[in-house]
């Protein structure tokens, strides 16, 4: 990776800033995620990260740009909740498109859609598909918990709707009338990467308990849930098993992550985060849309995600299952290794192609 940039010596040198002032002030760090935050007895949390300097560039944010890059621009819509659009340059020219509503991961506690992680693979989506894909500005654990990034992407739909219903007039934003022109909302996808593969499971359900008249003309076709954050309470196998020390998921991340992002006095064995569990509803009852879901062969929750798929399909549900062979968990938001690795390069190839035959296939 590259040596860090000027901006990431200077969120090194804020880290360094907020613990001098927060020992100035008297506050203690009760709570940590190495690397990631830190959480301090009045409550407030630090969210700079303070792990190796190499990985800062997959966090940078990615300014918005009206102008076409790589076959696409990238606008942001400021509103409740934010949401960042890219636009495939086929959109511009009158072609209606699918839309592919992304739920970012972090464990439910950190990450932006703006970095560069995940606009590397969403850009490169949004033009492989074709699609329009909106990113949607979730809140984040401890500050909010559970269920408010549901409510949230449940939020982003909704605006969404609101966007298909109005006229450029009412819309007062060219953005948002490029969004209104160019995508079919009679196709919309839910997916998520990580803790947001949760969310997809969720917020699927959410929309299909509602009458369908009450989203039309928006409709939810299908859902991706990618690498999803369904767990036990108890180890898994696959977590149990020795693998190579990680910054973006590792055992103490899932535990803390989830403690607190979790309602207060929850274990992992909650619906949120094990519907496929006792406490949760009967799978059979639960509307969801058909599901691609992808399973990473190396991933620590590899055996729970596959438990996931099995349930869906006792349940009857409609859902496909495509396994990363030799990956890590959200191995394909690593821009460096799929630029310089051929093998995560080719998995991630794999698992753009397989998305985009789902997506052309409801």
């Amino acid at each position: 990776m590259a040596i860090a940039t000027e901006w990431q010596q200077a969120q090194v040198q804020a880290a360094a800033t907020d613990a001098v002032a927060a020992a100035a002030v008297g506050r203690k760090v009760v709570d940590e995620v190495s690397g990631w935050l830190r959480v301090f007895d009045d409550g407030t949390v630090d969210r700079t990260w303070t792990g190796p300097p190499e990985a800062l560039p997959l966090m940078q944010p990615v300014p918005a740009y009206a102008e076409p890059r790589d076959g696409h621009t990238l606008h942001d819509l400021p509103g409740e909740p934010n949401l960042r659009v890219y636009l495939p340059e086929v959109a511009l020219a009158g072609r209606r498109l699918p839309v592919v509503v992304q739920l970012h991961g972090g464990g439910f506690c950190i990450s932006h859609p703006s970095w560069l992680m995940y606009h590397h693979f969403y850009a490169r989506l949004a033009c492989a598909l074709p699609a329009v894909v909106v990113a949607v500005e979730l809140p984040l654990a401890p500050e909010r918990r559970l269920p408010a990034h549901i409510d949230t992407g449940v939020d982003g739909l909704r605006r969404l709707r609101s966007i298909a219903l109005s006229d450029a007039a009412a819309l007062g934003d060219p953005a948002a009338e490029l969004l209104r022109t160019a995508a079919d909302f009679s196709r919309v996808f839910l997916i998520g990467d990580s803790s947001g593969g949760n969310l997809v499971h969720h917020v699927g359900a959410r929309v299909g308990e509602d009458r369908a008249d009450s989203w039309a003309p928006l409709r939810v076709a299908g859902g991706i849930p990618l690498h999803p954050g369904f767990v036990h309470a108890t180890r898994s196998k696959s977590e149990l098993e020795p693998r190579p020390d990680s910054v973006f998921f590792t055992l103490d991340m899932l535990d803390k992550f989830l403690a607190m992002a979790l309602p207060e006095g929850a274990t992992k064995d909650h619906p949120y985060t094990c519907p496929m569990g006792p406490n949760a509803p009967p799978l059979e009852s639960v509307p969801l849309p058909p599901l691609l879901v992808a399973v990473a062969e190396h991933d620590l929750i590899r055996d729970t995600n596959l438990e996931y798929c099995d349930a869906l399909r006792a349940a009857g549900k409609d859902v496909e299952v495509l396994v990363n062979r030799g990956m890590s968990h959200s191995f394909y938001l690593n821009k460096y290794a799929v630029d310089m690795d051929p093998a995560t390069g080719e998995r991630t190839r794999e698992l753009v192609d397989a998305i985009k035959s789902f997506v052309d296939r409801h």
